[in-house]
């Protein structure tokens, strides 16, 4: 298959790829190794920024890729309950075949399941402490 030079370079870099332990982590995954596709991404959250971001994956070199770009891109901005960019504007920067498409909603769905607690961490903290 041909890859973009996007998909190239964060595949072949993974940049951001491992693990992150510690206070104000939190971790979200999503699909499974017998289907091909399982994704996971650590988020570090302070003061509602995310100030680190790691990933892992068994995955096509396309998921890889923007599993790859998604942390590296989170990195100083507020946690939200999205992406950063939509599943459809990442499918045309990295072309993702369109049958790939399900993969891409994969990876989605981890990064929410990392999000999601986050900002409702931060929400119930900012509840006590005002």
């Amino acid at each position: 298959m041909k890859y973009n030079e996007l998909t190239r370079k964060y595949f072949e870099t993974a940049p951001n790829a491992g693990e992150l332990r510690g206070p104000g982590v939190f971790r979200g995954a999503a699909g499974n190794l017998e289907e091909g596709t399982w994704v996971q991404f650590d988020l570090q959250i302070k003061a509602g920024t995310v100030s680190a971001a790691k990933f892992l994956a068994f995955a096509c070199p396309h998921s890889i890729a923007v599993a790859a770009w998604l942390a590296e891109q989170a990195v100083g901005r507020n946690v939200v309950p999205q992406l950063p960019e939509s599943v459809q504007a990442l499918r045309d920067r990295f072309a993702v075949p369109v049958e790939k498409m399900g993969r891409l909603l994969i990876i989605e769905d981890a990064w929410l399941a990392a999000a999601i607690p986050a900002i409702d961490y931060r929400e119930n903290t900012h509840m006590v402490e005002g």
